[in-house]
């Protein structure tokens, strides 16, 4: 018997209070705040979003978490992967959702871990300060061994649970930007060789990677920034990922099908007048062309996994400064996930992976949660495709 389609969606843990916020955006600022105040920059741009069934959640609360993965249950979602924010040299930030999931043992609900590896600067969650030059509020830093090793004792535990995502029997660890750590291969290596001295099978390491690129591999093997050919496969970076250790690939066709649809000059030339002009246009794409575009050849390799994703506006946090999606609708999220599903069918079931972006990114649009407009409309559509599809070859 085949297996379905093993949806794992990415978790935002940001909607709760933390003094850093507090100091940052003022007291008691979560994303709620930039989601609340979204405007409509056009006509047909659906914003401000309003969580229905949940309503504006704090994240402390473990009836909120028990009543999401009851409802990631009943859609078909496989488990959560929570962004854990290590900086280096133990600071972490928004950790205390997942760390009480991980010490209450609820929900009863699979989950994985994926590091969120960037920094955080005064752009990152407001979009009040528009003018303002960008500061770095914290800094991603990579120590070294003694940082990967401390990192490496801290998730263990996680690692351990009974409820932890396997793949091949090693637990998943997903990688924001793989390309930017130092001496990537190393830390690979040695966590590997941890996870073994630990009683594990290894760790199976997934890498986020566009499968339309504005870096690209040159002949010294390195990486340069570049027009992206729109004509060219994704395989040779994909390659060169999975060459520096890592297990697999998580392909976001985010870039692709935006190139796709409208074409190189409309994106530079509108990135162009708001660099220079402070976001004097908005960049938009309409849903139901881009679902079109998002998926790449190499997509259906054994070890790349796709990703699937109801919406992308980020206009809550950045205004018009940041792309738009817009029109999208229960019945064309359920087409994209179609044809998710038919990148995946062929694969062994222990890869038949397919990543949700995202699970809650309010602030950004792109989220299955009861909204007051389309209700369990995004949910209703992921389940109903699981459920039809038992991936019969």
């Amino acid at each position: 018997m085949n297996k379905k389609a093993r949806v794992i969606a990415f978790y935002l843990p940001q909607f709760h209070p933390i003094p850093e916020n507090d100091a940052w955006w003022g007291k008691g600022f979560t994303e709620w705040t930039n989601v609340a105040r979204a405007k409509p920059l056009f006509r047909g741009h659906l914003q401000p979003r309003i969580p229905a069934d949940l309503g504006f959640y704090d994240l402390r609360m473990p009836e909120v978490r028990e009543a999401q993965a009851q409802l990631a249950r009943e859609a078909g979602v496989e488990g959560f992967c929570y962004w854990h924010y290590w900086f280096g040299n133990g600071k972490m930030l928004l950790d205390r959702p997942f760390r009480e999931v991980l010490e209450t043992g609820k929900p009863d609900f699979p989950f994985c871990l994926g590091w969120a590896n960037h920094s955080w600067s005064n752009k990152t969650w407001d979009k009040g300060k528009r003018f303002t030059p960008r500061e770095i509020l914290q800094a991603q830093t990579y120590p070294g061994k003694e940082d990967y090793i401390m990192h490496f004792n801290y998730v263990l535990k996680a690692f351990q649970d009974k409820r932890y995502i396997q793949v091949d029997g090693k637990p998943v660890f997903v990688i924001w930007d793989p390309l930017s750590i130092p001496n990537i291969t190393e830390f690979i290596n040695l966590w590997k060789e941890l996870a073994v001295q630990s009683g594990l099978k290894g760790i199976h390491f997934v890498g986020r990677m566009e499968n339309l690129f504005s870096r690209n591999i040159d002949n010294d093997n390195s990486l340069k920034y570049s027009i992206p050919n729109i004509n060219k496969d994704a395989s040779k970076n994909y390659n060169y990922l999975l060459n520096l250790g890592f297990d697999a690939v998580n392909s976001w066709g985010l870039y692709r099908s935006e190139v796709l649809s409208k074409g190189l000059l409309y994106k530079y030339y509108t990135r162009l007048l708001n660099k220079t002009f402070k976001g004097i246009v908005t960049e938009k794409y309409k849903y139901k062309k881009l679902i079109k575009h998002f998926y790449a050849n190499e997509d259906k390799w054994e070890n790349v996994y796709p990703t699937i994703i109801p919406n992308y506006d980020r206009s809550p946090r950045s205004g018009k400064k940041d792309k738009v999606w817009y029109g999208s609708t229960p019945e064309l999220f359920k087409k994209h996930v179609q044809k998710a599903i038919e990148v995946v069918r062929d694969k062994q079931d222990e890869h038949k992976i397919i990543f949700l972006k995202s699970w809650n990114e309010w602030a950004e649009t792109n989220y299955v949660e009861p909204d007051i407009h389309f209700g369990k409309g995004y949910l209703n559509s992921l389940g109903e495709v699981l459920n039809m599809n038992g991936l019969k070859k």
